[in-house]
């Protein structure tokens, strides 16, 4: 398990977040075995990785630092290098991926600008965030050295087990899972659709007249509710929380490298430490599988939960 840093730094989107339970989580995921922080520069604006910057300072030797670009221009990719490491307080990055696919410029220069700060020290890998297999084949064909693709993948959201997961296997490229709980879907924190915000309705699971909405499909909002309450009575019969459940599934399965969940504070990371100490039993796995499968069909193939086309 990875912990996810978008809330760090405080903003509009997630709201408030002190420091003080920043450095909490931190020190105790360490404390815990957990190495991996996840963030972007695209994450309130700088703060989550400045905030990221305060937590680690100290113990930076033991952590692993993800970080993503917010521009793939290969003129401006050093200065954003050097403006992450300013704010996270290193000299370098463990992991610096782009965050989202960006046809405007050529791939073999995007990556040239990035082996060329690897070379220099201030890259140890580089990774992908959100490319699809076209995307992927086009950094392949080239020879790109890619670690790792960062994706969304959850229970309700199995779009990449169709073509980019056996892409990524086959070139072995590492999969970090992002949203195993679908921003709190999956935590079972809502027990209606209409209590859902707007931030946690804007994705193609759900109507496109949605306040956030940025996709233009049908949605799936009667096959996403069916699943969820299939969800919660297995969790009855189970006697586990949803958070639990869900995160496990995605643990289990053997082509994802690394589970990134969001964690504010240190009760919430015990919670999600509970998720990384449960084995799930092969027969629940499968179950799962089965009875999330409507919904895989329902929305199809596209990886891409925020657009409609986006990632292909």
């Amino acid at each position: 398990m990875g912990i996810g840093c978008w809330s760090y730094g405080g903003g509009d989107y997630w709201g408030d977040q002190a420091q003080s339970d920043v450095d909490a989580v931190a020190n105790t995921a360490l404390d815990a075995g957990i190495v991996f922080f996840d963030t972007a520069v695209g994450y309130n604006e700088g703060r989550s990785e400045q905030s990221l910057g305060i937590a680690l300072k100290h113990r930076r030797q033991e952590a692993l630092i993800g970080t993503k670009t917010g521009d793939t221009n290969p003129a401006t990719l050093p200065d954003q290098l050097e403006g992450s490491l300013r704010r996270l307080q290193t000299d370098y990055i463990d992991l610096y991926m782009i965050h989202w696919p960006n046809p405007k410029y050529p791939v073999d220069e995007v990556f040239d600008a990035l082996s060329q700060l690897k070379t220099e020290g201030k890259i140890r890998a580089i990774g992908v965030c959100n490319f699809g297999c076209q995307q992927l084949s086009e950094m392949i064909a080239i020879g790109a050295q890619i670690e790792t693709n960062q994706l969304c993948y959850n229970l309700l959201s199995r779009a990449i087990e169709l073509e980019i997961v056996p892409l990524c296997q086959q070139h072995q490229i590492g999969i970090l899972a992002y949203m195993p709980l679908l921003q709190g879907i999956l935590a079972d924190r809502f027990k209606t659709l209409e209590e859902i915000p707007p931030q946690q309705s804007r994705f193609r699971h759900f109507r496109p007249d949605r306040e956030m909405s940025r996709h233009d499909e049908a949605g799936a909002e009667a096959e996403l509710w069916q699943t969820l309450e299939q969800i919660r009575q297995i969790c009855r019969e189970k006697d586990l929380p949803m958070s639990r459940l869900a995160i496990a599934w995605v643990m289990a399965k053997s082509a994802v490298s690394c589970v990134l969940v969001g964690t504010r504070n240190t009760a919430e990371l015990a919670q999600n430490l509970e998720a990384v100490n449960y084995a799930m039993p092969a027969d629940l796995v499968k179950k799962l599988d089965q009875l999330t499968l409507p919904l895989l069909h329902r929305l199809g193939g596209n990886a891409d939960y925020f657009w409609a086309t986006r990632t292909t």
